[in-house]
């Protein structure tokens, strides 16, 4: 008896270790596992939501699944991909991303660009930069890469002077002449930008937030960045995933019908200019 109860114990552990090593096969994500057939992307509402609901029926016809998870900031959707509860997401542009990854640790790449949202200067106080009185405020985005996008895109205007460099903030400011009109700078998370607008003589909102905020940057902007300028390259929009799952099939297949036909027709035809597909 103990003879056989000393065999049955080493069956069963060959046994065991077989199904952990076909267990193991199966969540590597071998071609026929289910979860290679599900895509779970993180979006902020306008246009990344819109778009990505143009592509989804693309995916379905090649078997796929594609659950949207829709974010109203920009931190939550690098951490849930960072954590693993989301594939890939779609918000942001290279600049926040290397920022996100050096000041939070993270390991996430881009898998490409789709799209860029010019970055613009919005009021319902004025209607000109000649209007903007001395000692204004001007709300911009707080966080480094967008705070820098928007006090570069001021600058390229002449209304400030900043000293030379990649993540420059209020305090880049140049001293001597840089500040002519003594502007304020009200520095708020990106999405509250826009809802602060009554309270501020002036606003640099993201391209995304302006729309979502009913403005048509292309009309309603005072000041816009120039879509064709080598200024305005780095901040294309880009599907963003963890490291080393970038050549991935199922992420493979979401950018290419991201940047498919269909959904360039898509962006042109709704945004007239607000976005821009740069594919």
């Amino acid at each position: 008896m103990k003879k056989k109860s000393i065999l049955s114990v080493v069956l069963a552990g060959i046994v065991a270790l077989g199904l952990v090593g076909c267990g193991s096969g199966t969540n590597t994500g071998s071609k026929d596992s289910k979860n290679d057939k599900v895509i779970k992307i993180g979006v902020t509402p306008k246009p990344h939501k819109e778009i990505v609901e143009i592509a989804k029926p693309l995916l379905e016809k090649e078997g796929y699944t594609v659950e949207i998870t829709e974010f109203n900031d920009y931190v939550q959707p690098n951490t849930a991909v960072s954590e693993g509860s989301l594939d890939a997401n779609f918000f942001q542009h290279m600049p926040y991303l290397k920022e996100q990854n050096e000041s939070k640790g993270f390991k996430l790449v881009s898998v490409g660009a789709v799209h860029l949202e010019p970055m613009g200067l919005y009021s319902k106080k004025i209607k000109s930069l000649d209007e903007l009185k001395d000692g204004a405020t001007i709300a911009i985005p707080n966080d480094p890469s967008n705070e820098a996008r928007a006090l570069k895109l001021l600058a390229g205007k002449g209304i400030i002077k900043i000293k030379d460099g990649e993540l420059v903030t209020p305090k880049d400011i140049i001293q001597d002449g840089g500040n002519s009109k003594n502007l304020k700078f009200s520095e708020l998370e990106a999405a509250a930008v826009p809802r602060a607008i009554d309270d501020v003589d002036a606003a640099v909102i993201n391209g995304n937030y302006a729309i979502d905020a009913k403005f048509n940057p292309t009309k309603d902007a005072i000041i816009i960045e120039d879509k064709n300028s080598e200024a305005a390259k780095p901040y294309a929009n880009i599907v963003v995933v963890k490291e080393g799952n970038e050549k991935q099939e199922k992420i493979q297949a979401l950018y290419k019908a991201l940047t498919s036909p269909e959904v360039k027709a898509f962006i042109e035809k709704e945004y007239s200019g607000a976005v821009i597909p740069v594919f």
